[in-house]
């Protein structure tokens, strides 16, 4: 299991996005509709464990398995199934959003792959979470302070760092609906899908 570590934020952190994005983009072809950048390290100034986030929206959950299959073969790390945490306006079974999930292929950068459906709860989730805190520094500004104090003190247990990193998330992720809300944002990509 690996160590959290929260380093500071890389002004190389997008370019490097910009290199795993045409990676998948050639292994996935037609099946990503999408490649985002979603995650810290999406954030300006925003410390992060070094690992770049990327968000591939598909079709449909059929489309989710392709895709996880298409990864498989290239070699990264494939884990399924996989789910997000509970989007908190969205009722569901209490497993979680449905979702594909890859690592990076052995000896390569650390990238993690999620793979959504285009306008589902949790594509919608990883994009408002994003843009919210580029246009709200001092919320930035605190997630990141958390952060540093959970893996000072989870340093050595990721799972529990990441299950209390969701319940952080989801208290930055409620203001933002109604910001989303009262200026008319839409997930990128999603103008015209049923939400």
């Amino acid at each position: 299991m690996a160590k959290v570590a929260i380093v500071p934020a890389s002004g190389q952190w997008p370019a490097e996005f910009a290199i795993v994005a045409a990676d998948l983009a050639e292994i996935l072809g037609t099946s990503a509709l999408r490649i985002d950048h979603v995650g810290s390290t999406s954030v300006a100034a925003l410390d992060a464990k070094d690992v770049i986030d990327v968000q591939v929206a598909v079709a449909d959950l059929d489309e989710v398995a392709v895709a996880c299959r298409q990864l498989g073969r290239a070699g990264y790390r494939v884990l399924v199934p996989a789910f997000d945490h509970s989007v908190p306006e969205v009722a569901d079974d209490g497993r979680g959003v449905p979702k594909g999930f890859a690592a990076e292929p052995a000896g390569s950068r650390r990238i993690h792959v999620h793979v959504r459906v285009l306008g589902a709860p949790n594509f919608r989730y990883a994009l408002l979470f994003r843009d919210y805190l580029r246009l709200h520094p001092a919320a930035a500004a605190a997630y990141g302070r958390y952060k540093h104090q959970a893996a000072q003190l989870l340093a050595d247990d990721s799972e529990t760092y990441a299950q209390l990193k969701d319940s952080v998330c989801d208290l930055v992720y409620l203001p933002a609906i109604d910001w989303a809300e009262r200026t008319g944002w839409v997930a990128p990509g999603a103008e015209d899908v049923d939400q």
